[in-house]
Parts: C-alpha cells; sequence; structure tokens
C-alpha cells in the first residue's frame, strides 16, 4: 500500500520533491529539443533564397498525391516553371538581381494558386506546381494565367523596369507514375513548348 505523504520522513520527501524538479526541468528540455528538431525539418524543406518550399519537399508531396491518386483515382496535375532570360538578367544586371527575379516570381505564383496547391522552387530558375482535383482544361487555363501574370509585372532594378517570361510544361498524374517520373514529364512538356514558342517566333 502507498504510503500517506504525511508519514514520510523530511528526507524522504525532500527527495521526492528532488525527483519532481528534476521531472519537469527533462520534460522542459524534451520540449525544447522537440520543437527544435521541428524547426530543423522546417528548414530543410525550406528553399534559401525564396519564400518557398524546396525540391525535397516538393518531391515529398508529389509522391504523397501519387499514393492518393493510384488509390482514389483524384485527378492531379503537375507544372514545371523555368523563367526565360534569368542569364541575361545576371550579365546585365549581376546576380543579386537575378535573385530578385527568382524571388518575385516566387510571390507572384505563390499568391495565385490556391491553398491546397503547392508551389515550390526545384532548381536554379525552375519552379513546380502541384494542383489537386483539377481536370486538364483548368490546368492548363492555369497556366496562361500564370504566364499574363508575370509578364504584366515586371521587376524593377534600379530605374529600369525589366520584363520577365515563363516557359510552363504540365504533366497529368497517371496510375503508374511516381514522383519523379511525373516531375520529369512536366519538364519535358516545358522544353518543348518553349522550343515550339522559339521556332513560331523565328519564323
Amino acid at each position: 500500500a502507498a504510503i500517506p505523504a504525511t508519514e514520510l520522513t523530511p528526507r524522504v520527501r525532500s527527495l521526492l520533491m528532488q525527483q519532481i524538479d528534476e521531472n519537469r526541468l527533462l520534460a522542459a528540455a524534451l520540449n525544447q529539443m522537440r520543437d527544435r528538431i521541428e524547426e530543423l525539418e522546417r528548414l530543410v524543406d525550406e528553399d534559401t533564397l525564396t519564400p518557398l518550399p524546396n525540391r525535397r519537399r516538393f518531391v515529398r508531396e508529389v509522391e504523397r498525391v501519387v499514393q492518393h491518386g493510384r488509390r482514389y483515382g483524384t485527378p492531379a496535375w503537375v507544372m514545371f516553371v523555368d523563367v526565360d532570360g534569368l542569364k541575361a538578367i545576371n550579365d546585365t544586371f549581376g546576380h543579386p538581381a537575378g535573385d530578385a527575379a527568382l524571388i518575385h516570381v516566387a510571390r507572384i505564383l505563390a499568391s495565385m494558386v490556391r491553398n491546397t496547391d503547392v508551389v515550390a522552387r526545384i532548381g536554379g530558375d525552375e519552379f513546380g506546381l502541384l494542383l489537386e482535383h483539377i481536370d486538364e482544361e483548368g490546368a492548363h487555363e492555369k497556366a496562361e494565367r500564370l504566364i499574363v501574370a508575370i509578364s504584366e509585372q515586371p521587376l524593377r532594378i534600379e530605374d529600369s523596369e525589366v520584363a520577365l517570361g515563363i516557359s510552363i510544361g504540365l504533366a497529368q498524374l497517371h496510375p503508374d507514375d511516381d514522383a519523379e517520373t511525373l516531375i520529369g514529364r512536366a519538364d519535358k512538356a516545358m522544353y518543348r513548348r518553349r522550343a515550339i514558342t522559339r521556332s513560331s517566333m523565328t519564323s
């Protein structure tokens, strides 16, 4: 049977209080460690330049949608977005201006998607968008709106306004996809579209 607290000797009561204090300190330390781990995990998933997730997080989100699509048949699309002419901006105005262009594009992209969509920077001048519960018409309309929005919001550098452009490739989720194949197909679609656009401009 438990010994009533009133019957404990002063020495035992002191040891119990000490143990309670140590347990509280340990619990506080564990909470701090847990918070730190969560912060480190968040930083690992964030792009170091733009206010967006990075490729690691994007691939994980795409894989989640791939698995969901296999189970429930939920439609989804991936957009591969490439910023046009970034090298020219770097060469003309310097790399800080190129970084500013990427941040500018990232903010526009993030402002034009739904809360359920995922926007990430997945490469130097490359962004990825993951769109769930959207059909082909809606995906293409979204791509066109993004292209127009970027073109209509030039970047101000010093006393100049620099026009920006993006190229977008679209890939629909297929049952046999994994994250990398879906992203890769969107990447190839972007390069095909860019080649067609350049060919039409020179013809």
